[in-house]
């Protein structure tokens, strides 16, 4: 395995007794990408992202993080990382500055107060740098989340779900910080419910299910490979498909079922959307025409929606 690469991992395995959360993936992360990892809750991915940040032995497999083994090296590994978790575990005694403070003190070298002003900035908190934690809202408590996890100039920063529970506002000025340290160069890994976070900030990612990688690639590579470029969306019974739909030419196309939904993955300039569209219409049929996303690749995949 080279060095070069943020991280390796080759068949790596997590088992817990008898149920196997991860089963056997490869993957590489390069420095300076911002590398995702997608997929519903039991998917695999929490249990991958403890082993990344050495808390958490590998039940089999090979992985290597900055180049160093995080079972031998773990102590190592983790001085040269930035961790922000999915819950909220900042310290409420403290203010925010003091909050970016007292992490820095567990690292050796510290955290200078210039750092800190410097982080305080990043976040756009300046201004409220010596407010209580319990004051703040869910929006700024993400932002200063990151801003900790970059205490220790980390050479890889993970991020697991950094705007679950956030209104739109609040989700979008999370992307622009992040957009922010990708531009810097920073490594980043990422997991997230949400494809549209992952479309937009994701430079390569995996989509995983069942403890196994479903495929890997640019989010536009996996959507022009597994979709195509449109999507029709008709609400229709099961039983009144055929009565519906009799008569298109539907060979080589592909859908799939999704609750009371049928969609159709369609290529660029299919005749065969304006049909489905038409055919709707006459059975005042709810129907949807949109680009295909990300959201599709994994109905396409799995067979179900990401929140099954």
């Amino acid at each position: 395995m080279s060095d070069r690469a943020a991280v390796t991992a080759e068949g790596l395995r997590k088992s817990y007794g008898d149920f196997e959360a991860v089963a056997g993936i490869d993957f590489r992360i390069e420095r300076g990408e911002c590398f995702g990892f997608l997929g519903p809750n039991g998917a695999g991915k929490t249990s991958t992202m403890r082993m990344l940040q050495a808390v958490s032995e590998p039940s089999g497999g090979t992985l290597r993080v900055l180049g160093l083994d995080p079972v031998r090296d773990g102590k190592r590994a983790r001085a040269r990382l930035g961790v922000c978790p999915q819950e909220d575990n900042l310290d409420p005694d403290l203010d925010v500055r003091q909050n970016l403070r007292m992490y820095g003190s567990y690292f050796p070298a510290g955290v200078t107060a210039r750092r800190v002003n410097e982080l305080l900035e990043f976040a756009a908190l300046g201004d409220k740098q010596k407010r209580a934690i319990p004051e703040l809202s869910g929006g700024m408590k993400r932002r200063l989340m990151i801003a900790r996890a970059l205490v220790n100039d980390p050479e890889l920063v993970i991020l697991d779900e950094p705007t679950t529970g956030l209104d739109p506002q609040a989700r979008h000025l999370i992307w622009q910080k992040l957009r922010e340290l990708e531009d810097r160069g920073v490594t980043m890994v990422l997991t997230t419910h949400y494809m549209d976070e992952a479309e937009r900030l994701c430079t390569r990612l995996v989509i995983m299910d069942h403890g196994k990688i479903l495929d890997e690639g640019a989010p536009r590579e996996l959507i022009e490979r597994h979709v195509g470029h449109e999507v029709v969306e008709l609400r229709i019974a099961e039983a009144r498909e055929r009565e519906v739909l009799g008569g298109l030419d539907l060979a080589g196309v592909s859908s799939e079922r999704a609750g009371d939904m049928r969609v159709f993955f369609l290529p660029r300039q299919s005749e065969l959307a304006d049909q489905l569209v038409e055919r709707a219409r006459r059975a005042d049929i709810s129907c949807q025409l949109r680009n295909a996303a990300l959201e599709d690749v994994f109905l396409k995949l799995t067979g179900r929606e990401l929140d099954e």
